[in-house]
């Protein structure tokens, strides 16, 4: 391995491990509460060396989200691009491609979750609110882009896709939180995929056109 290469790791590496801590102090102190100077401390480094990897708290937090909505945006544009599945089977791996971005990373999808609700996002730049808009858009562009081929194909009840897309997401928003509040009372409930495999199975009943 060459020096360049190393160094290179080694950057990338020291940037994973701000961002690890910085979602840890996010996701218990909130957004606002924590600041650059926690997130040093809590890996026992410089103030400056965070801020030669990020610009502001801000520009952090946003890298953290965006990692997260790529995942799920890679994941739900594979499922789009399959030809071999029908617009049925495309609704159940959209389901399963927000399930597996929020296990692939799911203090990163609670935050997402949060910030919507709390007024974080009135703080951030509009250029980081530009990147994290388009990424989570073009996701549910896809998903109403199937529910309206749907319709097209006389599979679907007609009516707007995007409203369909937001149905989706709201329902699977929903039980991952219901299912973070009630693991505080019982860290062994896990009820999620089945639950979320059961959700779609309705929703997607209720879709269909009847014949």
């Amino acid at each position: 391995m060459g020096v360049k290469e190393r160094k290179n790791r080694e950057k990338a590496a020291r940037r994973k491990q701000i961002q690890t801590a910085a979602k840890k102090l996010f996701f218990t102190r909130g957004f606002n509460a924590t600041t650059m100077e926690d997130i040093a401390k809590k890996e026992e480094l410089s103030v400056e060396t965070i801020y030669s990897y990020f610009k502001n708290k801000e520009e952090l937090y946003a890298s953290l989200n965006i990692i997260t909505l790529q995942y799920l945006y890679d994941h739900v544009k594979k499922a789009f691009n399959d030809k071999t599945l029908s617009v049925e089977d495309k609704i159940l791996a959209t389901k399963d491609a927000f399930y597996n971005a929020f296990r692939n990373d799911p203090l990163c999808m609670l935050n997402i979750f949060r910030i919507q609700l709390d007024g974080t996002l009135a703080t951030f730049s509009d250029e980081i609110l530009i990147e994290l808009n388009n990424l989570s858009t073009k996701s549910m562009q896809m998903i109403a882009a199937v529910y309206d081929e749907g319709v097209r194909q006389g599979k679907f009840k007609p009516g707007p896709g995007m409203e369909q897309a937001d149905i989706l997401f709201g329902v699977f928003a929903g039980l991952v939180l219901w299912e973070e509040a009630k693991t505080k009372f019982d860290p062994e409930k896990k009820f999620l995929k089945p639950t979320l495999d059961r959700a779609f199975d309705i929703l997607l009943s209720g879709f269909k056109k009847p014949q």
